[in-house]
């Protein structure tokens, strides 16, 4: 009997350790929720504290001017080329708004936290008095090894007002289908080119000094080879002659028997 009372009160103590330890976890649940509840309510007042300072006197405007796209067409960049923007600023508040930085920058499509060419950051400090206007111009060069893929577009003008208070108006934030230019002639199709030129070049002067061999082979053929090594040309004509070495009365007698003519020596052998 002792030992049915022990086992028990043991099964007692472990119920109810059992039962505090589940209250522990409902109120850390309940804390947790709690705890919730004012992040979402604290977040809330963030977003709406956000909404107010985008909801300023301030309108904004984007325009592509280079290239040139319309309205609800798809914007497509080319790679490697000079593309241009402008921002219409407007302040239509009671109190003057300064520009700070105009930014753009290429994105990974499917998350747009993922920086894939940042362009170069524009320090503006250009103060915008009320009811004025302001037109800012911006131009940058995606890069050529991004032709033929969509990239995020992202372009952000940052202002403040003059309490302080830090604004950013995305001007831009959507996907933009970056080409490749196939006008004129690229480095590479200007390198086959040439080089067909080159081939061209080569195989005129071969197929010239083929013919010229050919034709040579065939003048040359009608005497055999040892009678054209042992054929001699004497001289063409007398002036080739060096007379130098020569002496005088021999020359004085060949000079007379040049000045008898064929028909005086037919006339003495005839006597």
């Amino acid at each position: 009997m002792q030992f049915k009372w022990i086992l028990l009160c043991l099964s007692l103590l472990a119920a109810s350790t059992g039962v505090a330890r589940a209250e522990d976890e409902i109120d850390v649940d309940e804390e947790m929720i709690v705890s919730e509840d004012q992040g979402l309510v604290d977040s809330d007042g963030d977003e709406s504290t956000i909404e107010d300072l985008e909801q300023t006197d301030a309108d904004t405007y984007l325009l592509f001017t280079k290239p040139v796209f319309e309205e609800k067409a798809s914007i497509e960049l080319p790679a490697g080329r000079l593309s241009e923007f402008l921002v219409g600023f407007t302040n239509k508040g009671s109190n003057d708004l300064v520009l700070e930085t105009l930014d753009a920058s290429l994105r990974y499509p499917m998350d747009f936290n993922f920086h894939i060419q940042n362009f170069t950051t524009v320090l503006l400090e250009k103060t915008i008095p009320p009811g004025s206007q302001a037109t800012l111009g911006y131009a940058f060069i995606p890069a050529d090894a991004f032709a033929g893929r969509p990239f995020g577009l992202s372009i952000n003008l940052a202002y403040r007002d003059y309490e302080g208070k830090q604004m950013i108006s995305k001007l831009y934030n959507d996907t933009v289908n970056i080409i490749e230019v196939e006008e004129g002639l690229d480095g590479e199709t200007l390198f086959l080119y040439v080089l067909m030129a080159a081939a061209c070049v080569l195989l005129l002067v071969g197929g010239q000094q083929f013919l010229y061999s050919v034709g040579k082979k065939r003048v040359g053929g009608g005497l055999p080879s040892r009678t054209r090594a042992n054929l001699e040309t004497g001289t063409k004509s007398s002036k080739q002659i060096d007379m130098d070495w020569v002496p005088k009365n021999v020359i004085n007698h060949l000079n007379k028997q040049k000045a008898q003519s064929p028909k005086q020596k037919r006339v003495k052998k005839t006597d």
